[in-house]
């Protein structure tokens, strides 16, 4: 297997890394809130969600949300706003707690049961490489079974992680070729 890039963009190339566009991807399927937690019905969405229930607010505390249960009703109830540390922390903690709550569903999802997910790399953009240095590096697709260490790392915010499971467990799966896509543009998948 070839070593991982080093130097990615030197001649201009432009992507991001596989693992981070996968990352992207399962937040979009995760369904979170649209609207900005500085506006007040996206506060109040986080907040509620995050206060729902007990393993709800002892997940929130786990992931950041250390405010005392008086500090929360007077949030709900409009009495307070929250400074923008405490936004961030909001923000940081329903993040969190969502992508905690919904990795099983889509483990199921991409699994499908051992059929799994077919995948789209787009390629990265060689369009600032000079003529000479550009590599032919066309769209591809695979189908990836095995999603359960992916939406692991993912649900648990692990970029390294989710890179070594990402390459180890999908993209190595293109063959020799697989370093060509370790920078892309974009990946899709649907659940």
């Amino acid at each position: 297997m070839p070593e991982r890039t080093l130097n990615f963009g030197a001649y201009g190339a432009r992507g991001i890394k596989g693992h981070e566009a996968v990352a992207r991807q399962l937040d979009a399927l995760a369904g979170f809130v649209a609207t900005p937690v500085t506006a007040r019905r996206g506060l109040l969405a986080r907040l509620r969600y995050l206060t729902r229930s007990d393993q709800s607010r002892q997940a929130a505390r786990a992931a950041g949300l250390t405010v005392t249960d008086r500090t929360l009703r007077a949030w709900l109830r409009g009495e307070r706003a929250p400074s923008k540390r405490n936004l961030e922390r909001i923000e940081t903690a329903y993040r969190a707690v969502r992508r905690q709550n919904v990795s099983r569903y889509l483990v199921a999802r991409l699994n499908r049961e051992g059929r799994g997910t077919r995948v789209e790399f787009h390629p990265l953009n060689q369009s600032q490489v000079l003529r000479p240095r550009q590599r032919v590096v066309a769209y591809r697709t695979l189908r990836v079974r095995r999603w359960d260490r992916i939406v692991e790392a993912w649900a648990a915010g692990d970029a390294q992680a989710l890179d070594d499971a990402w390459i180890n467990d999908a993209v190595v799966d293109l063959g020799s070729e697989w370093g060509q896509y370790e920078y892309v543009t974009n990946i899709g998948f649907a659940a």
